[in-house]
């Protein structure tokens, strides 16, 4: 234990010293820190400027504000049926969400913890649908939707989204399981307990973190998807946040910019929150993964 301690004390000894501690430390924090914030800064700040300013950059301060003015939030919020689509835009996320962990979970405890002959290939094979781009499979599925009737309909996302969702957090919670010791689930089995019990009782309150992390992650996808909201549903009280923005603040070439950046100001905001619950819990859970 304390050779381990020296050596941490031996490696870290180069930032004893103030310039070096700027130059590898504090400078690059700092550039990560403004390319990171600086579109939600640039968001904020546009959002709140009046029109004058938005135009007239040669006057005002482009990276300032002078007057800032809540008229765009609030025509935002009251004149347009922006609560309608942030409610779509949650409803169609939470439940492609859990529709998706259901499935992952099963297909990760399969994959994982039942020892078959070609598991690894079959996990494989999952994570490679990740890698197909949306913008090919939305044709067929298109056809697929327009068959079951479910054209311009909330529903045709939710059953939808698994399928850009499913592999990658099938993936995720693969990583995790790993990280469990089989001894537990051994001691089970001798005790009697079936493979649905052991996931239940066992695996499920350990994978915690896992399965919130994979669950931020459907989330944040689900809530930023253009593609697929934008070809299945056309109606304008039908449509989600991000799709909804783009059509109803943009007339031809004119771009609303204040109500424009609103709009994904607030339409942001859940996730932000969200995030800041459970960052550690999402990133303990990534760093299994990705170690595994």
């Amino acid at each position: 234990m304390a050779e381990t301690t020296a050596d941490h004390s031996e490696g870290m000894a180069y930032l004893d010293t103030l310039p070096r501690r700027i130059v590898t430390v504090y400078i690059p924090l700092i550039i990560i820190l403004v390319v990171l914030l600086f579109p939600f800064y640039w968001m904020a700040l546009t959002a709140i400027k009046p029109d004058e300013q938005l135009i007239d950059m040669d006057t005002y301060n482009p990276f300032w504000v002078v007057s800032p003015t809540l008229k765009h939030i609030s025509k935002l919020l009251f004149e347009t049926q922006y609560p309608v689509w942030l409610w779509n835009t949650m409803f169609v996320s939470v439940a492609a969400t859990i529709l998706s962990l259901f499935a992952s979970v099963l297909a990760a405890y399969a994959i994982v913890r039942i020892r078959y002959k070609g598991a690894a290939l079959v996990g494989g094979a999952i994570f490679l649908a990740y890698l197909v781009p949306p913008s090919i499979l939305f044709i067929p599925l298109a056809t697929i939707i327009q068959a079951y009737g479910l054209f311009d309909s909330p529903l045709a996302l939710i059953l939808v989204y698994p399928t850009i969702l499913i592999p990658f957090s099938t993936w995720l919670l693969m990583g995790y399981f790993k990280t469990i010791p089989y001894e537990l689930e051994e001691c089970a089995l001798i005790d009697g307990a079936g493979r649905w019990q052991i996931l239940t009782k066992i695996i499920l309150p350990l994978a915690v973190p896992g399965l919130i992390s994979a669950g931020i992650f459907s989330l944040t996808l689900c809530w930023n998807e253009f593609i697929y909201a934008l070809t299945f549903l056309s109606s304008t009280p039908n449509k989600t946040v991000p799709v909804a923005v783009v059509s109803e603040f943009v007339d031809g070439d004119i771009y609303r910019w204040g109500s424009l950046m609103a709009g994904a100001l607030v339409g942001s905001l859940p996730l932000v929150i969200l995030y800041s619950f459970f960052v550690e819990h999402y990133v303990s859970a990534m760093t299994g993964a990705v170690k595994e």
